[in-house]
């Protein structure tokens, strides 16, 4: 892949939902990027989103974003049940991708589609935030340097209350809904950051009559005698709290965990330290945008701050939460 150096690098938008919104708004703020083109499948869509952000190119086919020219990288903002189908469009048109996550609904799919990126020498990102927050890196960064000795457990959670609604894509199997994809991907992300991939997965879950999860809780044991306790939720309101305890102290999040503002660090025969991160800026997708950037500016096919091997492995864990509480997708 050629390094793009001596111009704006001019982005595509697949889907026009509420978190393509949020995206853009962010992507305004990002220096040397240029909101180029839009894309629905529904022409009327994109034009309605093109106007009401200023961008020049409103496509009503996926196809017609994947072939212009003029177009670095595309941003996939549909449903999860279409990420596999959109990003493999736009790989095999030579695009660069920064895929919303979950990557895809299994790891089977997030493996076709890392395959065809290196075969293609394309650059392939999920859009995992948390991965890039500086704040959860300066966590990893003490973790590593044994701030708190050896880690022994993580825990977190991500859930708030949703009205149980089967037309909602959250409620939707066909779209790959239930709380794991949605928001059970960052407590198992977060505690793979720190721990990496787990030995042993065992998991318990409500599901609903159509078939997904609304409550799910997932035990992951990793080597050495770790665990991680995590949870996700569309029936309960939760703090968004996480913890990483160790041997010699711990670290604990009071709230939003996955792009915490601070953080406090607890060890043995010291006073507890509060750790403030930088001010928040915009919804948080500036981080991914300007790390997408970064690389397609050096010539990197991959990121090495979210790299594709820890999205497949993160699928795999999901996979396998999947099979413990019986959740299956159509198709599948």
């Amino acid at each position: 892949m050629q390094p793009i150096t001596d111009r704006p690098i001019r982005w595509g938008v697949l889907a026009t939902g509420g978190i393509a919104t949020s995206f853009v708004e962010d992507l305004a703020a990002v220096p040397g990027a240029e909101l180029f083109a839009v894309a629905s499948r529904r022409e009327e869509s994109a034009r309605a989103f093109a106007d009401r952000h200023g961008i020049a190119h409103a496509y009503g086919s996926w196809q017609e974003l994947a072939a212009d020219p003029e177009v670095d990288v595309v941003y996939v903002a549909t449903p999860h049940a279409a990420h596999h189908s959109a990003t493999a469009l736009l790989l095999e048109a030579g695009k660069a991708v920064l895929c919303e996550k979950p990557f895809t609904l299994n790891a089977g799919q997030s493996a076709e589609l890392i395959a065809l990126a290196r075969k293609r020498e394309v650059f392939l990102m999920e859009a995992m935030w948390t991965y890039l927050d500086p704040t959860v890196r300066r966590i990893a960064e003490l973790v590593a340097d044994g701030a708190i000795g050896e880690v022994r457990s993580v825990q977190a959670e991500f859930g708030f209350v949703a009205a149980e609604d089967p037309t909602h894509r959250l409620w939707d199997p066909a779209a790959g809904g239930g709380a794991l994809l949605d928001l059970g991907v960052y407590p198992v992300a977060f505690a793979q950051l720190l721990l990496g991939a787990p030995e042993s997965v065992q998991a318990w879950a409500r599901l609903t009559g159509s078939g997904v999860d609304a409550n799910t809780g997932i035990l992951l044991g990793h080597a050495g005698g770790a665990t991680a306790l995590l949870s996700c939720s569309l029936d309960v309101q939760c703090g968004q709290r996480a913890a990483v305890q160790g041997s010699a102290g711990r670290i604990e999040i009071d709230r939003d965990f996955f792009h915490p503002a601070g953080f406090t660090l607890y060890r043995d025969d010291a006073e507890p330290e509060v750790f403030t991160g930088p001010a928040k800026t915009g919804h948080g997708y500036g981080l991914e945008a300007a790390e997408v950037m970064r690389c397609l500016r050096a010539g990197e096919t991959e990121s090495p701050l979210v790299p594709l091997d820890s999205t497949l492995s993160v699928m795999r864990t999901l996979d396998a939460v999947r099979d413990r509480i019986g959740v299956r997708y159509p198709g599948e």
